[in-house]
């Protein structure tokens, strides 16, 4: 569907449930994803979550799947849609670690960024990231996110208290680049 120089951002589909489901079962990866506390998902509630997600209007979804071999190696999308205030909250995860630190969810999320900007005709994309997760801060800094707040020590994750980033970038910012 959207291209970019590694990956792709194409639609779920039903083969991608039973990996999406390893993926998000993940240690590494519920750490830093969720703020519930980790439990497994079950392959009925990926499936659940992949027959809601289909059916949606006001939230885009999208795997992520490598160019080169058309490998599905996670997903991103955009969670909330703010109308009035032409706001979007997006999320993002790369589940395959052979992936991880190699640039595959910077140019994931910048082609998710252009679909909100070029698409979608919305003024600010903005995310929250865990202070600890410095991979995706990094990647977050080379799509153009700016730090707006920190939401101090708003979660518990491995026996202590970590802050919250929030996180956004501007249509004109964007265009800026």
């Amino acid at each position: 569907m959207f291209s970019g120089e590694k990956v792709r951002l194409r639609e779920y589909k039903k083969e991608d449930v039973k990996i999406a489901q390893r993926f998000i079962n993940d240690e590494e990866i519920i750490r830093t994803l969720r703020p519930t506390v980790p439990y497994p998902c079950t392959l009925e509630e990926e499936q659940k979550w992949f027959e809601k997600v289909s059916s949606t209007n006001d939230t885009y979804n999208f795997a992520i799947e490598t160019l080169k071999d058309s490998r599905y190696i996670g997903g991103c999308g955009v969670n909330k849609v703010d109308w009035k205030n032409s706001v979007v909250t997006v999320g993002i995860f790369i589940g395959d670690k052979d992936y991880w630190g190699k640039g595959y969810g910077t140019d994931a999320m910048k082609i998710l960024i252009r679909f909100i900007f070029e698409q979608m005709n919305v003024n600010k994309v903005k995310l929250h990231v865990y202070s600890f997760n410095e991979r995706a801060l990094k990647s977050y800094k080379k799509c153009g996110f700016v730090k707006e707040g920190v939401l101090r020590q708003e979660i518990f994750k491995d026996g202590k208290y970590h802050d919250i980033i929030a996180m956004g970038i501007l249509r004109e910012e964007y265009y800026s680049i």
